[in-house]
């Protein structure tokens, strides 16, 4: 297997050439292709991975997965390369796996935007939202404080400058760490703080930030709830306005099998559920239930907290966003999406339960003194920087250092990232494995006279979700019911039932409750059929059943 590390991260060209050898190495459940071009012209690699020989990937469940749509979040694609290669590895030696790959399938996207990721690693980096794509403007800035790495350190680290009317003061324990002033303080030393980076037409007093030409985020591209740009900043022209989007949507609606999709970003290592954009109460109560089981089972496995993004990971109490994949993929798919924001900084410093959002804005100095031994501690010092002078083109003498952000906030240090996306990998085969199945657990074919066959044929949702995966999806007819088509040898004639029909959808088990106490465990996961054929004997009965989110299968009778 391709030597795929977890102690780095990976540019374009890598994780290209990983997936090439992965399909040489592994033709038999691994495919790669291309779904579409970024904004400046490189694949959007998809990758298909299911057993090939045990039916073809449209005609199973299937899972969809993605990373790095935001262009600095380079541990989302390696949660993605993480699953990728857990499954083909253990494939041979793992009964679990062996069998999920047999009857479902994932969809992964490793690197969503690629441009942008390539921005983030280059040995120079800038850092943007998202989409190397100029909006709303495509000028260049022409004054403000412009984020660029200074000194040639590689490192874009704070800049500290004294100024009596400075928000921020040294702890007096610690006095490398930065704190903020008390409202009613003076007397102190204070300063002013400021991202490292040049200031264009500085006039000597003034620094404003300058405004990012690149201003696209296309979490905010999709056509849920989408709002122009006075309303939801970086939201594009259009819905799918993006070249990065579309080919997503476009992939997505071609493939109705899919059954449920996590999204990876960082960071705050939390799981979050939709909706973004109204409290969850008006959701079906059947589908919160069913998202907070999920929820539990991913808390189980990886530690994070299952959380809502409406009622707890806002960021500002009186505003929502707009436009994002999760909302999109239950509102207008219908089925579970989950956004994953990976590694959180503050609970590997000791940090226990806080605000998610709302700690950025407030909270105690305490937990930026914990914040500061984990730098020291575990990180060698390499997380938050001792400040040391620079004569600045602009600002003159000031001192750089503080926390560097690049390396222990926006993404796990590269020696903690395999630890920390490892156990995403089970939660997501746990998913996938809750889909509907159609399964058939009997079919015969029996001589009743005259040259009449009985045929019949029943079948079960073995899944834990129903067929139509949601109530969402049920209510908004989003989920076509289970189709049967029979196939009559020559010179037979059906006598009853029809060559096609729908029928109704089956449920699964999600809904049979905890107490056992008034439990009628009826058969509502089966489906009988039956038809009355006139045939010469020894020919052959073929029947399909399908669904689109539950799979399909075959039976093929011979007529004794």
């Amino acid at each position: 297997m391709a030597a795929l590390r977890f102690d780095r991260y990976y540019r374009y060209a890598d994780i290209t050439r990983f997936l090439k050898q992965f399909s040489q190495q592994r033709p038999d459940i691994f495919r790669y292709e291309s779904i579409g071009k970024s904004y400046e012209g490189r694949d959007i690699w998809l990758c298909t991975i299911t057993r090939f020989k045990t039916g073809p990937d449209t005609e199973k469940p299937a899972m969809w997965v993605d990373g790095n749509i935001h262009a600095s979040e380079v541990s989302a694609s390696s949660a993605c390369l993480y699953l990728i290669h857990k499954l083909l590895t253990e494939d041979p030696k793992n009964e679990g796996i062996r069998s999920l790959l047999d009857t479902r399938v994932f969809y992964v996207c490793p690197r969503l935007n690629p441009d942008g990721a390539e921005w983030a690693l280059a040995d120079k980096p800038k850092i943007i939202r998202s989409s190397t794509r100029p909006w709303p403007y495509d000028e260049d800035p022409i004054e403000g404080l412009i984020r660029e790495d200074m000194d040639g350190d590689g490192r874009m680290l704070q800049m500290r400058i004294p100024d009596p009317n400075g928000s921020w003061k040294p702890h007096p324990d610690h006095p490398k760490l930065l704190v903020p002033r008390a409202p009613d303080e003076t007397g102190g030393t204070y300063y002013r703080l400021l991202p490292e980076g040049r200031i264009e037409n500085y006039d000597g007093f003034l620094i404003p930030m300058a405004r990012t030409k690149e201003g696209l985020d296309l979490n905010r591209n999709y056509p849920i709830g989408w709002r122009l740009e006075g309303e939801q900043h970086g939201a594009g022209p259009f819905p799918t306005s993006e070249p990065e989007i579309r080919a997503q949507v476009d992939f997505i609606c071609k493939h109705p099998n899919i059954t449920g999709a996590v999204c990876f970003h960082t960071f705050s290592g939390v799981l979050l559920r939709p909706p973004s954009r109204f409290a969850e109460d008006e959701l079906p109560a059947e589908d919160v239930w069913n998202y907070k089981t999920i929820g539990a089972k991913g808390t189980e496995i990886t530690g994070y907290p299952a959380i809502s993004v409406y009622h707890e990971f806002r960021y500002h109490p009186k505003e929502i966003i707009t436009g994002v994949f999760d909302d999109w993929m239950y509102e207008h798919r219908g089925v579970h999406a989950w956004t994953v924001e990976i590694w959180s900084p503050q609970r590997q410093a000791g940090i226990g339960e806080y605000k998610y959002i709302d700690w950025y804005r407030e909270h105690p100095v305490e937990d930026d003194v914990k914040m500061l031994e984990w730098s020291e501690k575990v990180l060698k010092g390499k997380g938050y920087i001792e400040w040391y002078p620079y004569e600045h083109p602009q600002l003159g003498k000031v001192e750089l250092g503080g926390w560097d952000v690049a390396y222990c906030w926006r993404n796990p240090p590269p020696h903690m990232l395999e630890k920390e996306i490892a156990p995403f990998a089970d939660w997501l085969m746990f998913h996938l494995r809750i889909a509907p199945k159609l399964e058939i657990i009997s079919s015969s074919a029996k001589a009743i006279g005259q040259g009449a066959y009985r045929v019949e044929l029943v079948l079960q949702n073995t899944g834990w979700l129903p067929t139509y995966v949601t109530k969402k999806a049920l209510n908004n007819k989003l989920s076509r019911p289970i189709v049967t088509e029979i196939e009559l040898p020559r010179g037979a004639t059906l006598e009853t039932g029809k060559l096609r029909e729908e029928h109704a959808q089956l449920e699964g088990r999600c809904y049979r409750g905890a107490a056992g106490v008034w439990s009628a465990d009826s058969t509502d996961d089966r489906l009988r059929l039956v038809w009355t054929i006139r045939a010469p004997r020894g020919g052959t009965v073929k029947i399909t059943a399908r669904h689109e989110r539950a799979g399909t299968v075959r039976s093929t009778l011979r007529l004794q």
